[in-house]
């Protein structure tokens, strides 16, 4: 960075308050969740974790972390939520002055994914909304920079009613291709859509499920889902993933388990299902609770979902008969 105009910002002390406590928050961070799934997810997924097809991640938000350290082969990370995708951040066109603000509100955003592995969708909406630095791609250009990817190439997208890419528009869905190289030197793409999974906006807007279409076959990751799945008002959304998945790793907010027929997948149990939190406790599941209480799974190692403590935690990986 040195002779960069960048130079002057890294030599700021908003700059260096930023790095220093992004740092320690990052390290704790690490240290307690994505460092155990880096061991977990290749011993328990097997080929599905060596998997190089498209990687699914809907209600994700700008959840690359978990995306990535499930999956960090995909070929393709497809991501949604309805949090705006943003400008694209230039750092030098914000004033030095503002730039302190600027960064400790990017830090806030991360807050809730650093300390209970998910977003909180309303409070992320408010933080994503500042000034400088708006949107989900300052959040994802932090995890991909902290999960030693090197960004190439960015460009605000958008797409049509068949799936392909246009200019933005009338009718058209906002989204953003991010082309990376990972650590292992790959060249690999992420595409965030801003787009709502209900059947009543899929209706009206099939660019999305027309765009996913397209990829076929892969893996799927679900968490913190709000359970809205559960809802037939997203049956096809639900009905895309079940019939597009190699396999599905999710907490109980995802896919409900009524719909993994033990003649059609295979279900193992992590960690001990305990059932929703208060805020969503009409979305409990007898059958699961039975099936995961006989199964007596071994725990998880880390926290996943809305029951955020390791030793409340628990996953399902179902994969197609």
């Amino acid at each position: 960075m040195n002779g960069t105009p960048m130079e002057s910002y890294a030599n700021a002390p908003g700059w260096k308050t930023h790095a220093t406590e992004l740092d320690r928050a990052w390290k704790q961070f690490d240290d307690r969740q994505l460092a155990k799934i880096r061991v977990w997810a290749p011993q328990v997924l097997g080929p599905a974790y060596q998997d190089t097809g498209p990687m699914y991640y809907m209600f994700s938000g700008p959840d690359f972390l978990y995306a990535n350290a499930f999956f960090p082969n995909a070929s393709t990370y497809i991501l949604c939520g309805t949090e705006p995708v943003g400008p694209i951040p230039d750092i030098a066109k914000i004033p030095q002055h503002v730039l302190p603000s600027a960064l400790a509100n990017l830090r806030r955003s991360l807050d809730s994914v650093l300390s209970l592995s998910f977003f909180i969708t309303k409070k992320m909406k408010v933080d994503l909304r500042q000034v400088q630095l708006s949107g989900t791609l300052p959040v994802l250009y932090v995890f991909l920079a902290r999960a030693g990817c090197t960004i190439d190439s960015v460009e605000t997208v958008a797409i049509d009613k068949t799936g392909a890419f246009v200019p933005a528009g009338k009718g058209t869905t906002p989204g953003v291709k991010i082309t990376f190289t990972g650590p292992a030197g790959r060249p690999q793409t992420l595409y965030y859509f801003t787009t709502d999974l209900a059947d009543w906006a899929i209706k009206v807007n099939p660019n999305f499920g027309a765009f996913c279409e397209q990829q076929g076959q892969g893996v799927t990751l679900l968490k913190a889902a709000s359970y809205l799945m559960h809802s037939d008002n997203f049956s096809k959304v639900r009905g895309y993933l079940l019939a597009h998945s190699k396999v599905i790793v999710q907490d109980d907010s995802g896919i409900p388990y009524r719909f993994f027929s033990k003649d059609k997948w295979e279900v193992r149990f992590y960690g001990r299902y305990l059932g929703p939190i208060k805020r969503f406790l009409k979305n409990g599941q007898l059958d699961l609770a039975k099936d995961n209480a006989a199964a007596a799974p071994p725990p998880l190692p880390f926290s996943f979902g809305y029951q955020w403590q390791p030793s409340r935690s628990s996953l399902i990986v179902a994969t197609p008969k």
